[in-house]
């Protein structure tokens, strides 16, 4: 009832929507003599702002066309490489003519970015491309909004977020590197457990969890608390609806991302009452690039999606409540997910000092689960003066985090065998190093 009731109000307001947009328009306009005035500028702030409240924030795109490495542009496709109903598997492919030019001739490490499956869409991880980018053959997962997966697709799980992931790095060849954003801790931990028992060719080389939730219990956050205060069964009923026409998933079970937004907003929402009326500030003062660096933000933060049912209510039992792996208490298909099997995957942890979503400690529980790894292939990293989203984004992961990940990821690189590339044709733009891109 819920969904359907959201659904309703957004619909309800498209009349006062194209009416601000039409006043927004005419008050823009290089025609009206009036736009530049205090009086219209404030009126075209207020139409704005409201239009942009009330309108469908849908994904949104990478616009990663290009990144400068040691000074030269490097042109770059995101090219969709493996796919299922439920996800699919984009290579941030780099113009090799352009890599050259760049200085860059040798086979860099492949790495997996695992994103969250928690609300929003892989973009939120723009800045972590990039950064990446300018060392590595990037590979990101890009989850499925589940109110537009058909209904006759059937079910998407915890357990099936671990094949997924499994599936993915085997696509991507021999020893890939898998750096797990915050959620797909657990999974992305679980999985490579599981590869490293059974000594696939494609387990990771290295994994690095950046906030991840991989024993919840230490340092409980306000997020954390909620999941142990509230039984299970209050998740069920209160945190599930039915997706209700016209989508594609129409019937399905699901974790609504608006749901999920007006949780985080929650927590912070003097914070954005803050920035949305210096942001209508800003426009009434026609400061316009403190405004589009508003907009930039909130186009993504307001972008969100849906999970389903199964995936959220056992991400919430398995995790938050029972913290199955930290406690050696996690089956998948039937076989318990051993860490301490780990002796050839480098581990590296990742956590702010000022994380609010994985309180310290939560993270380098991955290091006391992997008994079996020298501590050579081991590295842990606080870094000062930082919340969560600072762990994969911004000025001090680019300047401070990320050349840490980078050198731990090279130093596990130099073990390995010298990778080769059979590549044929000429096209503009070739992947560096991807078995998907061959098939």
């Amino acid at each position: 009832m819920l969904y359907s009731m959201y659904e309703a109000g957004y619909y309800a307001t498209t009349p006062l929507r194209m009416a601000a947009l039409a006043t927004r328009n005419f008050w823009s306009s290089p025609l009206n003599p009036a736009a530049n005035t205090d009086f219209g500028r404030r009126i075209y702030a207020n139409a704005d702002l409201f239009a942009n409240l009330t309108r469908r924030y849908g994904k949104p795109d990478w616009n990663i066309n290009a990144v400068v490495i040691n000074g030269a542009a490097v042109r770059v496709r995101p090219t969709t490489v493996w796919s299922s109903p439920w996800c699919k598997l984009t290579h941030f492919a780099r113009d090799l003519s352009d890599l050259r030019r760049a200085g860059k001739t040798d086979l860099e490490p492949a790495v997996l970015i695992a994103a969250p499956l928690s609300g929003h869409y892989a973009t939120l991880l723009r800045g972590t491309v990039e950064a990446f980018l300018q060392d590595h053959d990037v590979f990101i997962t890009e989850w499925s909004n589940a109110r537009d997966v058909p209904f006759v697709e059937g079910k998407f799980g915890f357990h099936d977020y671990i094949d997924h992931i499994r599936d993915m790095l085997r696509q991507m060849g021999p020893r890939p590197h898998v750096v797990a954003v915050c959620q797909p801790g657990p999974p992305v931990l679980a999985a490579a457990a599981l590869m490293a028992e059974d000594n696939e060719e494609s387990r990771p080389a290295s994994m690095t969890f950046m906030g991840s939730p991989i024993d919840a219990r230490l340092s409980p956050t306000v997020t954390n608390k909620l999941a142990e205060d509230r039984p299970f069964a209050w998740f069920e009923s209160n945190m599930i609806y039915n997706v209700p026409p016209p989508f594609l998933g129409t019937g399905r079970r699901v974790y609504p991302g608006f749901v999920q937004l007006a949780s985080f907003m929650s927590m912070n929402i003097e914070k954005h009452k803050e920035a949305h009326l210096n942001y209508l500030k800003h426009l009434m003062g026609d400061d316009g690039d403190s405004a589009e660096k508003h907009l930039e933000f909130y186009d993504e933060y307001l972008s969100v999606l849906d999970l389903t049912e199964e995936f959220y209510l056992q991400t919430v039992d398995v995790v938050f409540q029972r913290h199955l792996l930290p406690k050696g208490e996690l089956y998948h298909e039937e076989r318990r997910v051993r860490p301490e099997r780990i002796t050839d995957i480098g581990l590296m942890t990742v956590e702010g000092e000022n994380d609010d979503i994985s309180g310290i400690g939560q993270t380098q529980a991955a290091h006391y689960l992997c008994l079996s790894l020298p501590t050579e292939m081991k590295e842990d990293y606080v870094q000062p003066h930082v919340g969560h989203y600072g762990v994969f984004n911004g000025k001090r992961f680019r300047e401070e985090i990320y050349p840490r990940v980078r050198a731990f990821i090279r130093r596990m690189e130099q073990g390995l065998p010298r990778r080769t590339e059979h590549r044929t044709g000429s096209a503009e733009v070739v992947p560096i190093r991807s078995k998907a891109s061959e098939a």
